[in-house]
């Protein structure tokens, strides 16, 4: 029975080791090109007097963001890859065949035949994603630093170990659906609607909330500026700061309104005196903003809810731990359903 399934497989398993190659190598190159130039650019630029280091970051992840992402899309693409072509014709392809049945009238149970197949290609499936994302880990190093947002969705997704819960996911998911829909095309269509609605919500409904986000007071000053920002001044609306991100840590909110002392909402009526001030003084080269200065004078805050970096490895494991209990779920469902086959 093993030997009959590697059999089976054996074409796709030929063209995911081709495939692995070529990542493998393109990784290492890029890993090595990329700490190369991390020495000279950044680390170099510490020990160089009057030298810009902000600029040396951001024309380093200039240099390598195309680079490093072409391998991320890669990744992110593989559960879908996997749960439409390894996944659902597992058994669909054998129920379209009829050929399912000469393996049951030899002795051979439908849990144990289901369970050899699962097995193998999906701990082939396991293996090919786990070396994938500790390559892409170790090759992005040195660019996910630089950048210091893991949390952003594209690195998230497919750094560590969150991909193997992605992967055994999507290779469950495709096999119940085939033995459900007992079609290949329907159920490949099926399995990539599903794995791609997933791939959407998770990023943006669920994964902000896998724990209570942890509320912060931000002081309105220069530095809000300098952190990406925007104060938006608004005739009959609260003051509010738009697009402020806490380094490293995941934002919930995107617009925040401006707190006095006591808590109360800011509107323009209350900084008239700032804006008179401010009108037609536009910022000139590194000098703060007018219209900024005179706001922060007044002592204003505002409120970010985050998920705060340090909480980075819980949700790694929270999320890759869901979605491989979810596997584990419709494994249990392809179980009864291959047992009330006709």
């Amino acid at each position: 029975m093993i030997w009959l399934t590697w059999r089976q497989f054996r074409s796709q398993l030929l063209a995911t080791i081709a495939a692995l190659v070529v990542l493998t190598a393109y990784l290492l190159y890029l890993g090595t090109s990329m700490r190369s130039a991390y020495n000279s650019d950044i680390l170099g630029c510490l020990a160089a007097n009057g030298c810009q280091l902000d600029d040396a970051k951001d024309r380093f992840i200039q240099d390598y963001q195309n680079l490093v992402t072409i391998p991320a899309i890669i990744l992110i693409a593989l559960p879908a890859i996997i749960g439409v072509f390894w996944g659902t014709p597992l058994i669909t392809r054998e129920l379209e065949t009829n050929t399912h049945r000469l393996v049951w009238n030899q002795s051979i149970t439908r849990t144990y035949w289901l369970a050899i197949k699962l097995t193998i290609i999906g701990l082939t499936a396991i293996i090919t994603t786990a070396a994938l994302s500790i390559l892409l880990t170790w090759a992005a190093s040195r660019y996910d630093q630089t950048l210091g947002n893991r949390f952003d969705p594209l690195s998230f997704a497919t750094r560590n170990v969150a991909p193997l819960g992605y992967i055994t996911f999507a290779f469950i998911l495709g096999t119940t659906i085939g033995l459900f829909v007992r079609r290949t095309v329907p159920a490949m269509a099926a399995t990539l609607l599903i794995i791609g609605v997933v791939q959407v919500l998770v990023p943006t409904i669920t994964r902000p909330y896998l724990r209570p986000p942890v509320t912060e007071s931000v002081a309105f000053n220069e530095k809000v500026r300098e952190a990406g920002g925007i104060l938006d001044i608004g005739r009959d609306r609260p003051l509010a700061v738009l697009g402020y991100a806490i380094p490293g840590a995941l934002t919930l909110n995107d617009e925040a309104p401006l707190l006095d002392s006591s808590g109360k909402t800011m509107y323009a009526t209350d900084v008239q005196q700032c804006l008179n001030d401010a009108t037609g003084a536009p910022p000139q080269g590194e000098e703060e903003d007018p219209l900024d200065a005179c706001i922060a004078s007044k002592n204003l805050h505002f409120e970010v809810k985050t998920q705060p970096a340090s909480r980075y490895w819980s949700f790694q494991w929270l999320e890759g731990g869901a979605f491989f209990g979810l596997g584990m779920l419709l494994a249990g469902l392809a179980f009864w359903r291959i047992r009330r086959l006709g």
